[in-house]
């Protein structure tokens, strides 16, 4: 059930009633005065799906938002994390750049990319 903000028209205090949403949303206190109802801005995330496929969604999300710079890769590898479920465990957009990164630094690795190690008894990961 929600909570109603009520203000008390001689004092300006305020309470907070747990109503339901089919009562009458108004109180009445023990003297007998009626409190004038509060109407308030709900709360409500507007950013909150982005699209893991667009990197100017990404761009619009992000900007000019109170954060750190962790937060801004927090949502970025959880962007990953959604692109990689889509395409069955490994993010395109993600290889790509590891792929591009390689190439431009004569086969070097990203310190972030996976080295692997395959016999036919062990698999490494290192």
């Amino acid at each position: 059930m929600p909570l109603y903000t009520y203000e008390n028209p001689k004092t300006g205090e305020t309470i907070d009633v747990l109503q339901s949403m089919n009562e009458e949303h108004s109180y009445t206190d023990e003297n007998g005065v009626k409190w004038k109802r509060v109407y308030q801005i709900p709360n409500a995330s507007i950013d909150s799906q982005i699209d893991p496929h667009s990197s100017t969604a990404f761009i619009d999300a992000t900007k000019n938002k109170k954060g750190t710079y962790g937060d801004l890769i927090d949502k970025s590898k959880e962007l990953s994390e959604k692109r990689a479920k889509t395409y069955g465990g490994s993010d395109p957009i993600k290889e790509k750049f590891f792929k591009d990164y390689s190439s431009s630094r004569k086969g070097a690795i990203h310190p972030d990319q996976k080295k692997t190690y395959e016999s036919k008894r062990v698999k490494v990961e290192y």
